[in-house]
């Protein structure tokens, strides 16, 4: 394989040119910060003294807000609810500079965590609440809405990133006009927590280890079975591409026609936080191939933004100028 580190630099310049259009469930990440005191009376549980709360984009909202970090020009369609946490998204995404198509719903797919500690102690996450969709299933004309709107906005797009956390956005109707698209040639980029063999027939699709376990029904122990796995996966979902994140392994990269490349993680630093990594791996790899880059180079620059983000807590983006900076050193 030819060294990529002038063709990424190179690549990474015309990140600016891409139109991508994210797909996907917007949730919201709200953190609750606070003091522990003492425990309850009323039950064994520690009170918690309410110092400070804020509002991330999580899920496929982190997705785009990656893709706009690489100073690609992004929209982002989902659901968001008629509710506070829902305006503080949609403001959030004009921060970031991604323009919005959400269909309104009544309440924003919310992940609530309280994290709370003692006066001298690092705080630790206590307890998460989760609100939004029950069962993942969104009203019928909530659901024409969304396919509606994707067939408007996906031919303006280079690129399109799908986005499955299972809150429903995804749905046979917009799966449909997903797979219109990528018959007429446009890249459609799959990163599905729960439900990755409904997009059969698409460009690409991203799992990590335990979704590729999921879908194929084997144990991934041995490098063999993996390599076994990693084919019947890309057999069955029909794509031109699967890569396949591997947490300390790194990632391998599957294209048609091309031996299997694997890429073992970028630099020697010991992960701070994986949470969101993987929606920064999607993102750099679609600005990449929506920037005209081969798989194997967006493959790099994804496991180079991979390393980056797991160096910051919480939910975090890496920007281009972070991947220049690194790509010199």
């Amino acid at each position: 394989m030819p060294c990529t580190a002038g063709v990424s630099s190179s690549l990474l310049k015309r990140f600016s040119q891409v139109r991508v259009l994210l797909v996907g469930d917007l949730l919201a990440d709200h953190y609750v910060y606070g003091q522990t005191e003492r425990v309850s009376r009323e039950a064994p549980v520690l009170i918690v003294r309410h110092e400070r709360e804020e509002v991330k984009l999580g899920g496929g909202a982190n997705a785009a807000a990656n893709a706009a970090a690489l100073g690609a020009k992004v929209t982002a369609l989902g659901v968001l609810g008629r509710d506070d946490i829902g305006r503080r998204m949609a403001g959030l995404f004009k921060e970031r500079g991604v323009t919005l198509r959400a269909v309104t719903a009544a309440h924003t797919e919310t992940r609530t965590r309280v994290l709370a500690g003692g006066v001298s102690t690092r705080r630790q996450q206590m307890l998460r609440i989760d609100r939004g969709v029950v069962v993942g299933e969104l009203p019928p004309k909530t659901r024409a809405r969304l396919a509606a709107a994707l067939r408007r906005e996906g031919p303006r797009a280079d690129v399109i990133m799908v986005s499955d956390y299972g809150a429903g956005v995804l749905c046979d109707e917009t799966r449909a006009v997903l797979r219109e698209l990528a018959k007429r040639g446009t890249p459609v980029s799959v990163d599905s927590r729960f439900s990755l063999a409904d997009y059969a027939g698409l460009t690409i699709c991203k799992p990590n280890e335990p979704e590729l376990a999921a879908l194929t029904g084997r144990s991934l122990h041995t490098e063999a079975a993996f390599a076994a796995a990693a084919r019947e996966a890309q057999v069955r979902l029909d794509c031109a591409v699967l890569l396949v994140t591997r947490g300390r392994k790194g990632m391998t990269l599957l294209e048609r026609g091309q031996r299997p490349l694997r890429l073992p993680v970028h630099g020697g630093a010991e992960a701070v936080d994986v949470t969101g990594a993987g929606d920064t791996v999607s993102a750099t790899f679609a600005v990449a191939l929506g920037a005209g880059g081969a798989p194997f180079e967006a493959a790099r620059l994804a496991n180079i933004a991979g390393a980056l983000a797991v160096q910051k807590e919480g939910t975090a983006t890496v920007s281009r100028a972070e991947l220049e900076r690194e790509l010199r050193r």
